[in-house]
């Protein structure tokens, strides 16, 4: 018994794509679930025999029905909790849908055509609410960091903040007390980043984009640690835009380790300005702008030192539901804002 999660990529929605997954999904005796995603793929989560599976990918890819698949990405895990049969996610009914697509698209016709007086350097997203989205639709907690943590719903959010003017883009990936989560959880968390970097690297080279790791490295799993390695050495000569991966990441801990730094090295004194050297953030801009998602209005320790002047703002959506549509909506509100830096 294996698990795949399948991003799908293409005209999906609105085509009874997702109804023919699940008859496919039937027929073969497979459990799992499909839903839609915000910016027009699909993703579904399947369980069962690995051959079976891939012959599933293999029908999906066919662009079963009326659907146009121009790509089935697949990230193979270990079956961490069952489901019952195979279903369709859905927000609503299909009316519903239909209204609120409708509704989303002059939303964004009337965001688009609104400008934004200013354009933060450094944009940082900690994404919050993931497990109590699963939860709310009566999920396993670890589909919502699937649902999230997707590769084209974080490149729709890569692509809107590089297109607006943004230098450098972080999230937080795993804080260092994430460990406390269930061995289960965090491989699923494990190896959905370890999907996601692997299918980024094409994206960084084609594109020139810079990836960093920031935080401690000799926790991970050593096949993740590998992966980010290579993918800092392959775009270290690429600075036009920069992805910051905050992963087994924590504010005390990277002063803590910097305060070490220091020690080691001899010195008894030092300013500002060489601290910053001993971060894990060093060569970066402070963040202009921090966004941090769920509802929840705190920090959780992100970037103590880096963070005395950003923006903050609290967005009531789960990380799931926040797509580039309210990242734009956020820059509107940003650029109204003066930070007069004490005077």
């Amino acid at each position: 018994m294996r698990e795949a999660r399948i991003e799908v990529f293409g005209r999906v929605q609105g085509v009874g794509f997702r109804r023919n997954v699940k008859k496919i999904a039937d027929n073969l005796g497979l459990r799992g679930i499909v839903m839609n995603l915000g910016n027009g793929g699909a993703l579904i989560n399947v369980q069962g025999d690995r051959k079976i599976i891939e012959e599933f990918a293999q029908k999906i890819r066919g662009n079963p029905g009326f659907a146009r698949v121009e790509d089935a990405d697949i990230i193979w895990s270990d079956v961490v909790n069952k489901y019952d049969g195979f279903r369709i996610l859905s927000e609503s009914n299909i009316i519903f849908d239909k209204l609120k697509s409708i509704l989303n698209l002059f939303k964004r016709a009337f965001i688009k055509r609104a400008k934004i007086a200013r354009i933060p350097k450094h944009i940082v997203i900690i994404p919050d609410g993931n497990r109590r989205w699963a939860r709310h639709r009566n999920l396993e907690p670890h589909f919502g960091h699937y649902k999230s943590g997707s590769y084209i719903s974080m490149e729709s959010l890569l692509k809107e903040a590089r297109k607006l003017g943004v230098k450098c883009f972080s999230i937080w990936g795993f804080s260092t007390e994430n460990w406390k989560r269930s061995k289960e959880e965090r491989e699923a968390i494990f190896d959905l980043i370890y999907g996601a970097i692997e299918r980024f690297r094409k994206d960084a080279r084609n594109d020139k984009i810079r990836f960093k790791h920031i935080g401690r490295k000799d926790r991970l799993p050593r096949k993740l640690i590998n992966a980010l390695e290579k993918i800092e050495k392959e775009t270290k000569d690429n600075n036009d835009f920069v992805v910051q991966l905050c992963l087994d990441y924590g504010g005390k801990d990277e002063i803590v380790r910097a305060v070490n730094k220091i020690l080691k090295s001899g010195k008894k004194e030092i300013d500002e300005n060489e601290f910053s050297a001993y971060l894990d953030s060093v060569g970066a801009d402070d963040p202009d702008l921090i966004i941090r998602t769920g509802g929840e209005k705190r920090l959780s320790g992100f970037m103590p030192f880096q963070s005395v002047y950003s923006e903050l703002f609290f967005s009531d959506l789960y990380f799931p539901e926040f797509g580039a549509l309210e990242l734009r909506k956020i820059f509107q509100e940003y650029g109204n804002r003066f930070r007069r830096y004490g005077e």
